[in-house]
């Protein structure tokens, strides 16, 4: 098959990275259509939701690199499969990473989905990752070669099926590589900023956004020996390792966030960077997700613990019912429940689960 013969449907969020992507595709003749989802209607007026723009942005996109574009609507599913959860872990006292489940929910299964229908053969998005085609014939998933915006992290979730199915074409480029050639196509966002904040919800104020779906319940900030030193404003909007929004005066090191005893609505705080609370050389995670489909073999790897992490030299010990046990050489700071420990062999993500 020609490339003019093979329909892949690529992800337009109006950004520049997707806006290249769809530039490199046909560039290379594809038989490409672009879609623009939007995934959020709540408050598609408040100042912080930036919908309007990139939907007026990926269409211009799209007019110059002269593809059809749609926009499909899949506010439902991601309210059923990504905010409820990411809701529900927060009132749990946890940590969740919505951008993880975003693209096993959204991106790479209702859009998916949505393009085999359209008779696509594969979906385009702008990540920093590429895959290929390991020994045993399966799609493997690997970093980006732009370390600094490898984005396997957030993909580790993803099914054989799903993988196999994805095309990453940044994945071998830096991404002052992407910003130059968004700028030579003429591309009308090229000095775009990069998006931040919630999947698809945008930056915006985090206590206040979260207070509309869950009630505040403040109680006591302690010290591990059980000292009052001052109150939260509700387990929810704190993070282990966290230091910014603690309001506690007095002399001596930085506070930070060492702890949190749920059935209590205890904060407990600590202070000094490398409090031996604060560091941990092993943890245990449950929703195992492999990109092989199949777990690797105990032994030795290296794993993050969050997305802007180096590496770090670790074993996976062994899975028993579900939880993989996972033993790091050097102690790792603020492992927090709720977000992902992702393991790489060399620069293969083999996938991962949630830190409990």
């Amino acid at each position: 098959m020609t490339n003019t013969s093979t329909r892949i449907v690529v992800g337009l969020s109006g950004g520049v990275d997707s806006s290249v992507t769809a530039s490199l595709l046909k560039q290379q003749e594809y038989d490409l259509l672009g879609v623009f989802m939007q995934n959020w209607e709540d408050d598609n007026d408040d100042e912080f939701c930036s919908i309007k723009e990139d939907s007026r942005d990926a269409i211009a996109v799209a007019d110059i690199v002269g593809i059809d574009i749609e926009l499909v609507n899949f506010a439902s599913e991601y309210k059923d499969r990504v905010f409820a959860y990411f809701l529900a872990e927060y009132q749990a006292g946890r940590t969740p990473n919505p951008d993880v489940l975003c693209n096993a929910e959204i991106k790479f299964k209702a859009f998916l989905d949505y393009a085999l229908s359209m008779g696509a053969s594969k979906i385009a998005t702008g990540h920093y990752a590429r895959t290929d085609i390991g020994p045993d014939g399966k799609t493997r998933l690997l970093r980006g070669i732009d370390e600094s915006k490898d984005q396997s992290y957030f993909l580790y979730r993803l099914s054989q099926y799903q993988v196999s199915h994805a095309m990453f074409p940044l994945g071998g480029l830096k991404k002052t590589e992407v910003r130059r050639l968004a700028e030579e196509a003429g591309l009308p966002n090229h000095a775009k900023k990069d998006s931040t904040g919630i999947c698809f919800i945008g930056e915006r104020p985090f206590r206040e956004f979260l207070n509309r779906y869950l009630p505040k319940e403040p109680g006591p900030m302690l010290t591990p020996e059980g000292k009052r030193v001052g109150e939260h404003m509700g387990l929810m909007y704190y993070t282990l390792g966290q230091r910014q929004g603690l309001n506690i005066g007095g002399p001596g090191e930085p506070w930070y966030v060492a702890g949190k005893e749920i059935e209590k609505n205890e904060l407990i705080v600590v202070q000094g960077h490398d409090h031996p609370l604060l560091l941990k050389n092993s943890l245990e995670a449950d929703q195992l997700s492999w990109i092989a489909d199949t777990a690797p073999v105990p032994g030795r790897y290296t794993a993050k613990t969050r997305y802007r992490q180096a590496d770090a030299a670790c074993e996976l010990v062994g899975i028993e019912n579900g939880i993989a046990r996972v033993h790091f050489t050097e102690p790792q700071w603020a492992v927090t429940p709720g977000q992902s420990v992702v393991l790489y062999d060399g620069p293969v993500c083999l996938g991962g689960g949630v830190i409990i």
